[in-house]
């Protein structure tokens, strides 16, 4: 991966005044020909340049990246217009890539390979957007506190015997409200609301922190359980730390809705912006994303799950076991966002 730098511009003018100008128009001509593709990525895993770095050795194609939070970025490019040089936008969740769709910035994608590679409920239904990788919000215990066999499904999480137990972060999350968000579209708002006073009330103690703030809290016995990302907990086994291995040692991953619907999966994903100045590049990046070297890089550098069938995982993420997913389309943690944020409001879900 390959950044345009200030002093590179500063040396291209300083030049000029030393050449012929028949040399500088080489120069330029020869930066006009390079085919590059500007990426406004929320993605903030050192692993992803290596990613990067694959897909230049691939297609010759060089990556300019800019790196921000979601909702920074989607403000950057209203902001930059029709003069915009994003060509891709990546987001963590489904419900910022809602986001950037609602302010217009995306621009529909005809590519076959994206449509048969990536089942339709983790693409956008007009292809504005696709997922790159999926993650699975689940319920994790600890072992010494909770016994697997008490756990079903999110719904039961609700019940008053887990009063007290509960660690899960603020509803300002954008996890947590694709999570209310595909409640709400399988159980409807009244319900929806009920489960989040319900679970409000078996808190352990008032959100705080991120996923591995949860993990931690279930492992040190503050909470039996926290709701959080399944690629988080990897990290723990991977650590050189002693304490951070124990942690892993005591935490178990439960899929809930196994009998039913399935566990709540989200995605990583990106679309090409609509004024996107390096169209052909933009597609090439995304049909990129799909094909069997990146899908594998996403589950094995960063223990995500691949969207594309029949791609190895992590063995540690194996060792969780195989679950049935939520087949709701992801697009609708963005329909029913605002929906969410009020129905976790009126709970008193801070």
């Amino acid at each position: 991966m390959k950044k345009l730098s200030r002093r590179m511009f500063i040396g291209v003018a300083t030049a000029a005044t030393v050449i012929a100008c028949s040399q500088l128009s080489q120069i330029e001509q020869g930066l006009t020909q390079t085919r590059q593709v500007n990426i406004y990525s929320s993605r903030h895993y050192n692993t992803d340049e290596e990613l990067y770095d694959g897909f230049t050795r691939q297609t010759g194609i060089k990556v300019n990246l800019i790196e921000g939070k979601d909702d920074e970025l989607i403000e950057r490019i209203k902001s930059e217009g029709a003069n915009s040089p994003a060509d891709i936008l990546i987001t963590v969740d489904a419900g910022r890539l809602w986001r950037a769709e609602q302010a217009g910035l995306f621009a529909p994608v005809e590519s076959s390979i994206l449509t048969e590679k990536i089942p339709a409920n983790l693409r956008h239904p007009d292809n504005l957007w696709f997922g790159m990788s999926k993650r699975a919000r689940v319920i994790m215990y600890n072992k010494d506190r909770v016994d697997p066999a008490e756990l079903s499904t999110y719904e039961n999480l609700a019940d008053p015997k887990w009063k007290g137990k509960i660690a899960i972060r603020s509803s300002s999350n954008i996890y947590n409200q694709s999570l209310v968000s595909g409640l709400i579209e399988v159980l409807g708002e009244e319900a929806t609301e009920q489960w989040c006073k319900d679970l409000v009330a078996n808190f352990a103690r008032p959100p705080e922190g991120n996923d591995r703030a949860q993990i931690e809290a279930a492992a040190a016995g503050i909470a039996d359980i926290a709701i959080a990302n399944t690629y988080y907990l990897p990290r723990y086994a991977k650590d050189d730390d002693p304490a951070k291995q124990a942690i892993f040692e005591k935490i178990g991953v439960f899929f809930p809705n196994q009998d039913g619907r399935g566990a709540h999966v989200n995605i990583s994903g990106g679309g090409m912006m609509k004024n996107a100045p390096n169209k052909e590049e933009a597609i090439a990046f995304l049909e990129y994303m799909v094909s069997p070297k990146a899908q594998e890089f996403f589950a094995l550098g960063n223990n995500e799950y691949p969207v594309v069938e029949g791609i190895p995982i992590d063995p540690v993420v194996a060792s969780f076991g195989e679950f049935e997913s939520d087949t709701v389309n992801v697009s609708a943690y963005g329909d029913n966002n605002a929906l969410a944020v009020k129905i976790m409001d009126r709970a008193g879900w801070k």
